[in-house]
């Protein structure tokens, strides 16, 4: 395979831009591991005191991820997110105004590989959240097992990332007086296994406890498509039936979170690497859809709110494809 490497000549701006990137990849891949090692590895220094203090207070501060999580405008608004954003770049793109005396649960859709956009636009300031939607509070679901790594967990809530479970959703949806938003990429991991250039496929025809929480909660459900998401990575050919997949999806289950065999390009390389290609995202999110709120909904109920969101999702799709160069011919697929 012949290299293409980058020329000599590029802008201090762009390698800035690569380095944020760069330090965002090794937050998702490799910081947890080295968050845990230096918890275990101060026990046997002369520091071992750190990590038993930490622990008592990991110990007394356990519930904060299901309970709102606990942000921090400093990291929230920090240089470094807006030259990420600038990186591909990604944009927020609003709708509708949203009443911030109100709780609202939004549907991110594609997850991706690596959800970027969920997190440059939910979990920073770099795409201008709170300006384009003022008033409102947002929180970025995230598996709970990452709410169980030392140090790693404090990072992660500074963003307004929360544990994705029904306790730390409900905590959201039902703080009085309104102004915030749930952000659940619906797919999950296992919808990351179908990320690669070109997919328009959801996981979404058997995903409907995020639908049963609106109606618990009588929260109006929003939701958003984000153009690009998937286009950041190529992905080592995994159709379903093959070995890989049925292991990554074995994996899944044991661990909680599945593992994408992806690729893209390097730090001083355009030909292979984990950094994402640079490619724009469009993070559209849509108008709100009313929701009765019924403490114990019926099947039927469940679904036909089911049914409904799916054709709001394939709504906003059709209406906004063009804008962002996605063939005509090509249309959402449900599995």
């Amino acid at each position: 395979m012949k290299i293409q490497f980058a020329p000599l000549s590029i802008p201090l701006k762009r390698r800035f831009q690569t380095a944020a990137v760069l330090q965002w990849i090794f937050s998702f891949l490799f910081l947890a591991q080295c968050c845990m090692i230096l918890f275990v590895g101060l026990l046997f220094t002369r520091l071992w005191l750190l990590s038993v203090l930490y622990a008592a207070w990991w110990l007394l501060d356990w519930d904060t991820p299901h309970k709102g999580g606990r942000r921090n405008r400093f990291v929230r608004e920090s240089i470094v997110w807006r030259y990420m954003r600038d990186y591909f770049p990604v944009t927020l793109v609003k709708t509708t105004e949203l009443d911030p005396r109100k709780n609202y649960l939004v549907g991110f859709h594609p997850h991706g590989v690596l959800v970027a956009g969920a997190f440059l636009n939910f979990c920073t300031e770099a795409t201008g959240f709170s300006k384009l939607f003022p008033g409102l509070t947002s929180h970025l679901m995230m598996l709970t097992v990452w709410f169980r790594v030392p140090f790693f967990r404090d990072y992660l809530m500074c963003g307004g990332l929360i544990a994705s479970d029904k306790e730390s959703a409900s905590s959201v949806l039902r703080k009085p007086g309104g102004g915030n938003i749930l952000v659940i990429a619906v797919g999950g991991a296992q919808e990351a296994l179908d990320a690669r250039p070109g997919a328009f496929t959801l996981l979404l025809k058997n995903r409907k406890g995020f639908v049963r929480l609106a109606i618990e909660h009588g929260v109006s459900l929003i939701p958003a498509f984000s153009f690009g998401e998937n286009e950041l990575f190529d992905q080592v050919d995994n159709p379903k039936g093959s070995w890989l997949r049925n292991m990554q999806h074995r994996l899944q289950k044991f661990m909680g979170i599945s593992l994408p065999l992806f690729h893209a390009r390097g730090i001083f390389q355009y030909s292979f690497g984990l950094i994402p290609y640079r490619r724009p995202i469009f993070t559209v999110v849509g108008k709100p859809i009313h929701v009765e709120k019924k403490h114990n909904p019926s099947q039927k109920e469940v679904d036909q709110l089911h049914q409904t969101y799916i054709g709001e999702l394939c709504k906003l799709f059709e209406e906004h494809k063009a804008k962002y160069n996605v063939p005509k011919e090509r249309h959402l697929e449900f599995i």
